[in-house]
Order: structure tokens, then C-alpha cells, then sequence
């Protein structure tokens, strides 16, 4: 533990503000699952069903982020859930987590370059696909090379963008919504009659608890404040901040946005193709909307793509510095970036954007299933390293009021969140279009234990 402390505060470089941890974080949430999923979450739990989907992920995500704040306060590390689950839980547990998270990222990696490929169709449509591709992974690549400043100072202006779109948007619908800004085609302001006039369940209220894997993945990347607390200034500061100040501006941006769009969009439309914020905006008659969301999408796009690489190395160099996985992984720069796991997370990213073009519907279908599941399986082992980790805490005679940062409600915040999420697995057993999640997710968790404890075995 010593050796691991000892070297991080040689080389890691603390240069991540407030500003940058928070922006951080609203960069790797705030992508596709907004701005292109949420009309799926509309038609299958209907509008009412939607906004109350949405409160209850904010509710797991809070409840999740009070258990990683105590954790990352008191032991500020790199790579710190996996950290945590391998030190509360057990070594193979810690790095199981490690390797979803790492495939979560690595495997939006990939869809997210095609993606930014795709919009850049709209105004380039005689350039290839593959090519604005290659161009957006060298860009995303060399923000996270250079030195950790300029990757955070970049997210930072990337996320600051979809931000402001976002309240932007809020405030035109809501505008629309009462009546202030007019209709296009002279259609008389909604006001809620949209919430229920397909009834309050038009599914039935079971089709909520099938739509949280979804409302949870959307939520995913909020963990990213522990990842980054090993290269943060004054964490004891710095983390509790950025987890309050995240966690109600996602409240207010993802429910916020979906009221609007539940009440400006008619469930019979949320399913189409694109992206259900284009639909709102064209119904209010905004000039040339389509553009304006291509361009979000694209910087929600590269900005998340740009917070799973840095994830996802930090993760690679985590395992090698606990000795699971090779040392050359835990090689630093003199900026203090770890070149190789940042050239293998890219090459990961490589083949999920190569099995996305080859193989969409086996190999590709597969890795998407596993990282949706993954998320929630990492916020389950925070929550039980929390709850592990506070009654070790206890049992070595300390007491709580010491914590710098402590969970309220000790022990019903991370049990509520450990079942919470659980259930939301659970609900995804009965949809058959989610179901293939569980049948790649759980045998590659047994693999990951698997691997792990036949190397370790192979080391003695």
C-alpha cells in the first residue's frame, strides 16, 4: 500500500481542479443515452413511466455516489472502486471490476468513433465514414498522451458545450411548454396533457423496472470522480464538491430534460430514428435545430469518447500496479501518463470499432450487452466495499465522526443502492430484447474469477 502511495505522489500529477473533476463527470454521463436512447425509455415506459424511471436512477446514483465519496476521500487512488472492491471484498472481485469497467469504456470507444463518423455524413457526405473515424481517434488519442492538464482542460471545454445545449434546451421547451414560444404549425402549448394521455403505465408499471438498466447505463461515467482522485488536487476538497455539485446538475439536466421531452413529444413518436431532442425542437420551430443537435451530439460524442479512454487506462495501469496484469502497464511518462495502458485501451477501441463494421449482430451485440450490465455490476461492488469498508473501519476501533467525508444512514445507503441495482438486473430478465446482457454478462464475470485465480495460482 505504502510502495503504491509513495509512487503516485511521485509521478501521478495532481492537476485536476474542481471544475475539471465535475466537468469530468458530466462528460462521461451526459452522451448517447441522452441524447439518442431516451426516446426507447419513452415508448417502452411511456412518458409518466419515464420521468419516474429517471428520478429513481438519480436516487441510485446519488445513493451510489455518498459510498464512492467516503471511499475516494479516505483513500484517494487511481483506479479506486477496483481498488477498494479488491481490498473490502476480495482480490478477485477487484479485479473483475476492473476488467468490466476497462471493456465498458473501451467497447463506447469504438461505437462512438463510428458515431462520430455517421453525423459527420450531414455535412460531409462524400467523405467515408471510417476515415472522420480514424481522424476523431487521433484527436481523442493525443488529448490523453500529452500530459493530464490538457486532457482535463479539454473535457472540461467538450462538456461545457453539451452543458449549456442542454439548459439551453430546458428552457426553450419549458418555454413551449406554458405557451411563452408558439408551435410550429400553430399547435397549442402541451402544458403536461402529453404525461398521461396515454395513461400513467400505458405498459404497465413492471415496464419501469425493464427500463432501468437503460435510465442506469445513461447515468454511468458519474464513477469517473473516483477514477480521477489519484490525480486530483486536495481530494478531501476536491471529491466531495465535485460529487455534490455533479450529482444535482445531473438531477436537473437528465429529469429536467426528460419532462420536457415527455411533455413535447407524443409517445406514438419517441421511437423514431433520430434523435427525439431534433423532433422537440422541430415541433417549436427552431432554425435550423437539426444542425445545432448534429453538433452537440458530435462533441457529447467525442467528449465521451475522451473520458472512457482516460477511464479505461487508469484501470489498466491500476492492475498492473496491484501485479494482476504486467508491469509494463504501469510504466508512467515524465507528465505522468500511462503511455502503454492509454495505446491498449485505443487498440481495444480499435477492435470494438472493427467488430461494430464486421460483425454487428454477434461479436459487437455481445460486447455492448457485456459493458450495459458492467456499470451496474461496478456501482454494486462500491456500494459493498463501502458497507465492508466502514464496518472494518469500525471493528479497528475508530470512529466514524473521524471520516473526512462519511455516508449518511450508515448501513441503509449502500444496502438501499446494493438492491437498488440489483433489481434493476433482475428487470432485465424479463425483457427479451435486454435479456442477452445477462447471458455474455454472467459468464464473462465467471471468466474474469476464473483467469484470476488460475494466474495466481500459476505465480506460486
Amino acid at each position: 500500500m505504502e510502495n503504491t502511495e509513495n509512487r503516485e505522489k511521485q509521478e501521478f500529477q495532481r492537476k485536476m481542479q474542481a471544475r475539471h473533476l465535475i466537468m469530468l463527470s458530466l462528460g462521461g454521463v451526459i452522451g448517447t443515452g441522452l441524447f439518442l436512447s431516451s426516446g426507447y425509455t419513452i415508448q417502452q415506459a411511456g412518458p409518466f413511466g419515464t420521468i419516474l424511471s429517471y428520478l429513481i436512477g438519480a436516487l441510485v446514483v446519488y445513493l451510489v455516489m455518498l459510498c464512492l465519496g467516503e471511499l475516494s476521500v479516505h483513500m484517494p487512488e487511481t483506479g479506486s472502486f477496483h481498488s477498494y472492491a479488491a481490498r473490502y471484498i476480495g482480490p478477485g472481485t477487484g479485479y473483475t471490476v476492473a476488467w468490466l469497467y476497462w471493456l465498458t469504456w473501451t467497447v463506447a470507444l469504438g461505437s462512438e468513433f463510428t458515431a462520430a463518423g455517421l453525423l459527420m455524413q450531414r455535412w460531409f457526405p462524400s467523405v467515408n465514414v471510417w476515415i472522420w473515424s480514424a481522424v476523431f481517434a487521433i484527436l481523442i488519442f493525443v488529448l490523453n498522451v500529452l500530459t493530464v492538464k490538457l486532457f482535463a482542460e479539454s473535457e472540461f471545454w467538450f462538456a461545457s458545450i453539451k452543458v449549456a445545449a442542454i439548459v439551453m434546451f430546458i428552457v426553450v421547451g419549458g418555454a413551449a411548454m406554458v405557451g411563452f414560444l408558439p408551435m410550429a404549425g400553430s399547435e397549442s402549448a402541451p402544458f403536461l396533457t402529453n404525461l398521461t394521455s396515454a395513461g400513467l403505465f400505458p405498459n404497465g408499471a413492471f415496464a419501469i423496472l425493464m427500463t432501468m438498466l437503460a435510465v442506469n447505463f445513461a447515468f454511468s461515467g458519474t464513477e469517473l470522480i473516483g477514477v480521477a482522485a489519484g490525480e486530483t488536487v486536495n481530494p478531501e476538497k476536491t471529491i466531495p464538491q465535485a460529487i455534490r455539485t455533479t450529482l444535482w446538475r445531473l438531477i436537473i439536466f437528465f429529469v429536467g430534460t426528460i419532462v420536457v421531452l415527455s411533455a413535447l413529444l407524443p409517445m406514438s413518436d419517441a421511437g423514431v430514428l433520430e434523435s427525439p431532442f431534433v423532433a422537440v425542437l422541430e415541433r417549436i420551430g427552431v432554425p435550423y435545430s437539426a444542425d445545432i443537435m448534429n453538433f452537440v451530439i458530435l462533441t457529447a460524442i467525442l467528449s465521451a469518447a475522451n473520458s472512457g479512454l482516460y477511464a479505461s487506462s487508469r484501470m489498466l495501469w491500476s492492475l498492473a500496479d496491484k501485479n494482476t496484469i504486467s508491469p509494463v502497464f504501469a510504466k508512467l511518462t515524465k507528465q505522468g501518463v500511462p503511455l502503454n495502458a492509454v495505446i491498449f485501451s485505443m487498440l481495444g477501441g480499435a477492435l470494438s470499432l472493427f467488430s461494430s463494421m464486421v460483425a454487428p449482430d454477434t461479436v459487437y451485440i455481445v460486447l455492448v450487452s457485456i459493458s450495459g450490465l458492467a456499470v451496474v455490476v461496478v456501482w454494486m461492488s462500491i456500494s459493498a466495499s463501502q458497507f465492508l469498508f466502514r464496518r472494518q473501519y469500525i471493528k479497528e476501533g475508530n470512529s466514524p465522526e473521524n471520516l473526512v467525508y462519511r455516508v449518511p444512514l450508515y448501513p441503509l445507503v449502500p444496502i438501499a443502492s446494493f438492491i437498488l441495482c440489483l433489481a434493476s438486473l433482475i428487470g432485465i430478465a424479463f425483457d427479451p430484447t435486454q435479456r442477452i446482457a445477462l447471458y455474455c454478462g454472467v459468464p464473462f464475470i465467471l471468466l474474469c474469477y476464473g483467469s484470476y485465480y488460475l494466474t495466481q495460482k500459476l505465480k506460486k
